[in-house]
């Protein structure tokens, strides 16, 4: 069994305190997309960068204290891509790539836009870049998982106060069309919606009010997979016995062997 974990940190350091690595030291992960970083090389420590038998690969973002994704794996990778190779994206470390024989795992950070009309521009112009490059993902016959964050509600299910986001960021319809394109046309596959269709699933809650409490959250952290690998998905679940960040970790478990 291969079991891959995408969590959004909302910080690694702050996500260390709260006991994040602790908890990846009992689950036997194969591979840990996590997103969010909020850090540099120089800010982690050595459990960080390689925690209890994983080895840690990185793509930091040039602004301090900002975005940022990484990749643990307990597998020696064929080869290691960092970024999309567009400088105005790869600038905020938004996406690493690691390659084990027919396989590729993906950790991602889409933009959001819900801080400004500017940056939910940025977002649309991610979309329109990122679009041909999982077009050729796709085409290219791996077995590929995009495990992260990509700030976007699909469909109604996938977030609580649906009426009251639809002129929201996350769940604009602009977006939402993006990803039905992805999953329709372009034939990648969502293992949660496919695995548990009526399971809400999500995976993040507003800081605001008591939306953890009570469960007014959003599913926007996904695996997104190729449907060779969707095949081959036997189960999900989002972990909420301890709180790391404003997100759940996310973790699948796939009948396949490296």
């Amino acid at each position: 069994m291969l079991r891959i974990v995408s969590a959004n940190l909302n910080g690694i350091r702050s996500a260390d305190k709260k006991g994040f690595f602790d908890w990846l030291a009992t689950i036997r992960a194969d591979f840990v997309c996590v997103q969010e970083l909020k850090a540099q090389a120089g800010d982690l420590s050595d459990r960080m960068r390689n925690p209890d038998g994983l080895t840690g690969y990185f793509h930091y973002a040039e602004k301090k204290g900002y975005s940022g994704v990484g990749l643990y794996t307990r597998h020696q990778p064929d080869a290691v891509v960092e970024g999309l190779g567009v400088d105005w994206i790869d600038a905020e470390g938004r996406f690493l790539q690691l390659d084990l024989g027919n396989l590729s795992v993906i950790s991602l950070y889409l933009p959001s836009g819900s801080s400004s009309d500017e940056r939910q521009q940025v977002k649309f112009d991610f979309l329109d870049v990122f679009m041909p490059h999982l077009e050729k993902l796709k085409a290219a016959g791996r077995d590929i998982v995009i495990c992260g964050d990509w700030n976007i509600a699909h469909n109604e299910i996938d977030l609580k106060n649906w009426k009251g986001n639809l002129k929201n960021s996350g769940f604009l319809p602009e977006e939402r069309a993006w990803m039905t394109d992805l999953l329709g046309r372009v034939g990648w596959r969502d293992v949660w919606r496919n695995l548990y269709p009526d399971a809400p699933g999500y995976t993040w809650w507003s800081n605001r009010g008591q939306a953890y409490a009570k469960d007014v959250g959003w599913r926007i952290d996904y695996h997104i997979v190729t449907p060779s690998l969707m095949e081959l998905a036997e189960s999900a679940s989002v972990y909420k016995d301890e709180k790391f960040s404003d997100h759940a970790p996310l973790i699948v478990d796939y009948r396949r062997e490296l």
